[in-house]
């Protein structure tokens, strides 16, 4: 096959012989009407259930919208905008585009290398595109877009999407999309997209206005009302969103934003069930959670893995000796923590939880295999959320950040990458958007109260010098830049990233921790059984003098960060052993 659709059963549908049908749900209201630009506008009808339809003359490329009353509304199933949410929507003919890679089946699960990018610091999908060939000689196979669902204004992280079925045409076009991933699948390499089911974004949300029954009245988020996935209408909107991406645009896998927000988790079972089933049984699918709440239990189903942010936590703790804010759940033992992380998953498995006003957080992790688990040092959040946006390396000693990044590359998890971090790019990655007037205010001030509660910023003089969001320097300054020694650090990933590849994917599947122990304040040591009975142990310490060392194995290391004698570990060291079945 070369040309794919999704069936969606809502939004504009061509029907051949140039016609097109429309549906929409919007049960709040009495009447509704389809304004086609240039024609004026035609009654559709009711269909029960808050359901409105109607077929007329059209064809591809047309732009149309929704009138109820004195309210004009782009498509809530937009599969493109005519310019920004506020306008028009496009009639898209998702089989105009002719598919090079139609037989990619993906890749194993495995294999996953992450990369993740935001599409408009690189250039829009074009711009990704033209990355791609230097990430796969890097050795990632799997290169993660933030959300792209059509937002408000040009620059946003994408957390604040309207459309989730409309790419934001700030970055391109949906056959540019398609484009990128056809490009990505003739490289061998996967693709996938962080998709936000949690809420709506503040501006554009035209749903509330003739759908107020797509969210709850008595629960919020804390990025907006909650959505109500009590409602089977509601569940399918977005269920098929999931769907859509994955089979019209040919994505290797999701990664869920934050679903903790969810007050249903059910329908998150469902809805990946409903995606498996739809991407048939040859496809390799990934489906990646956030999850706060360290549910482990979705690991044991439909899902491949989660992000997991104690990972992320507890070595940032050792790296930078930050303890503030979220940080302070892993200020004390943070070595028994980083061996609990690594031996077992979760560090947080239902104990009380400071940060979280002493609630338990999390479930039992230890039955599951390390690849339940993305790792990472750096991701857009814990860049983009800190204040001035600073990477780690910045803020780490260098020798110790390359330890650190040498265990989440060889350790059985799966690893991530952000944009830059295999350059040893300084550039910041900010917070930015592109709001207006009052919400404009509400944000800039917002993001600064926020950060009144880390220590370096009591002080409200100093709150003043965080950027300001909606500026378009704050976006500019967020593109990845290679630093000084850029090819020096690409050389030191790309050979990381080959370790990996030919001594650790060979036996992740089946893959089991056989155990981690402290070796000191700052170190760990940590086994697992590869398949065929190959042993893999990690030392690593991460602290500012040696510690140390006994009953490592025998024979030479793989891998080496940093000096290793017969019975120490040196300070900011990671040692690697590969020891075969005997």
């Amino acid at each position: 096959m070369s040309r794919f659709a999704a069936d969606l059963g809502f939004g504009a549908t061509l029907l051949g012989e140039g016609r097109a049908g429309f549906r929409v749900w919007a049960p709040s209201m009495d009447q509704a009407e389809l304004e086609i630009e240039g024609r004026g506008r035609l009654p559709m009808a009711r269909s029960g259930e808050g359901w409105f339809e109607a077929e007329t003359d059209c064809q591809a490329g047309a732009c149309y919208r929704y009138v109820f009353g004195d309210l004009a509304a782009p498509d809530p199933a937009s599969r493109a905008q005519a310019d920004d949410v506020h306008g028009f929507s496009v009639v898209v003919d998702p089989h105009a585009y002719e598919w090079r890679t139609g037989d990619w089946q993906g890749r194993p699960w495995c294999e996953t290398v992450l990369y993740e990018v935001h599409a408009g610091l690189l250039g829009g999908f074009s711009g990704v595109a033209e990355r791609l060939p230097a990430l796969k000689a890097l050795g990632v196979t799997a290169v993660e877009l933030m959300p792209i669902a059509d937002f408000p204004g040009r620059r946003n992280w994408g957390y604040d999407g309207v459309l989730p079925y409309a790419p934001d045409a700030a970055y391109g076009s949906p056959d540019e999309l398609k484009a990128l991933v056809d490009r990505a699948h003739e490289l061998g390499l996967m693709i996938f997209l962080d998709v936000v089911y949690n809420h709506f974004g503040p501006d554009g949300a035209y749903v509330h206005a003739y759908a107020p029954q797509m969210f709850r009245k008595d629960l919020h988020t804390p990025w907006g009302g909650a959505i109500d996935f009590r409602r089977p209408q509601v569940r399918d909107y977005f269920t098929r969103n999931a769907i859509y991406w994955i089979n019209e645009y040919r994505f290797d896998g999701l990664r869920f934003d934050a679903v903790h927000a969810i007050s249903e988790q059910d329908w998150l079972t469902e809805m990946a069930q409903a995606v498996r089933a739809a991407a048939g049984p040859v496809r390799h699918v990934h489906l990646v959670l956030e999850n706060e709440h360290n549910a482990a239990s979705h690991l044991r189903g439909p899902f491949d893995a989660q992000w997991n942010d104690d990972f992320h936590n507890v070595m940032h703790v050792l790296l930078t000796g930050e303890t503030g804010a979220y940080y302070q759940d892993f200020a004390d033992r943070p070595a028994e923590r980083l061996a609990r992380c690594l031996s077992q998953g979760f560090i947080y498995q239902g104990e009380p939880s400071p940060n979280h006003d002493g609630e338990p957080r999390g479930e039992p992790s230890d039955d599951l295999p390390p690849t339940a688990f993305v790792s990472f040092l750096q991701n857009h959040d814990q860049a983009g959320n800190r204040a001035m946006g600073e990477r780690l390396i910045d803020l780490a000693d260098p020798q110790a950040l390359r330890a650190a990044t040498a265990l989440m590359l060889l350790c059985p998890q799966i690893p991530l990458l952000f944009m830059g971090e295999e350059t040893g790019s300084r550039t910041p990655f900010l917070f930015f958007t592109d709001f207006h007037d009052e919400l404009a205010d509400a944000v800039r001030e917002g993001r600064r109260k926020e950060f009144a509660k880390f220590p370096e910023f009591s002080d409200p003089e100093r709150r003043k010098r965080i950027p300001d969001p909606n500026a378009s320097a704050t976006f500019e300054c967020s593109r990845p830049r290679p630093g000084e020694d850029a090819d020096t650090w690409r050389r030191f990933y790309a050979d990381l990233l080959e370790l990996r590849r030919t001594h650790v994917v060979p036996g992740l599947d089946g893959a089991r921790s056989i155990g981690a122990e402290v070796l000191g304040e700052k170190a760990v040591l940590a086994r697992w059984s590869l398949a065929e009975g190959a042993v893999l142990t990690l030392a690593i310490n991460l602290a500012d003098v040696a510690v140390p060392l006994s009953g490592h194995p025998a024979g030479a290391p793989v891998y080496g960060a940093g000096s290793l004698a017969v019975d120490r570990l040196d300070a900011h060291a990671l040692v690697a052993w590969l020891e075969a079945k005997p």
